[in-house]
């Protein structure tokens, strides 16, 4: 029998396997929105870093519990509000993963999806990638034959977060 979250097993002891179904669902709509988008190559880091930051976005943002059942036009626009340049996503994720895991504390089965989403926002906080410095003063600081002009490291969500924007944008 399937479940929100769960697949039975024939395991001797009664037990249940309990699988993601949440998070892969999240993560499968953030890797076909950045396919479709065709921003950076799907092996890269910083394709990675947007999709973690746009599953982090779909899942958390998914408050009725009901993943399986999103109609993906309808929640492209709280997503882009979500991700925009001038909203607090950082903390948003933050206080967002803290109540589901204070909600799962009573729980008797660990959260295969919470597991999965926290992983992926320890990664994109603690993961820096090289990438353009976008506060750069523009036509200043490049070094004859680099690309892009000036780069910094910086967190990968940082980074990730607007390609997913941009993503959203593009579909």
């Amino acid at each position: 029998m399937l479940h929100r979250g769960q697949e039975s097993t024939d395991g001797t002891d009664g037990g249940e396997l309990t699988v993601p179904m949440a998070w892969l669902y999240a993560e499968y709509i953030a890797d076909e929105l950045l396919r479709t988008g065709d921003l950076m190559p799907p092996t890269s880091f910083e394709f990675r870093a947007g999709r973690d930051a746009l599953a982090l976005t779909i899942f958390l943002s998914d408050s009725g519990g009901e993943l399986s059942g999103i109609r993906v036009i309808t929640q492209l626009e709280t997503w882009l509000s979500l991700t925009a340049y001038d909203q607090p996503w950082h903390t948003w994720v933050r206080e967002h993963l803290a109540r589901r895991a204070a909600e799962a504390i009573g729980s008797a089965a660990p959260d295969p999806d919470l597991r999965l989403a926290s992983a992926a926002w320890r990664w994109l906080e603690e993961t820096e990638l090289l990438a353009p410095d976008l506060d750069a003063v523009p036509g200043g600081g490049s070094v004859p034959g680099e690309d892009d002009g000036p780069k910094v490291w910086t967190a990968a969500w940082r980074l990730g977060l607007p390609l997913g924007h941009l993503a959203i944008h593009l579909f």
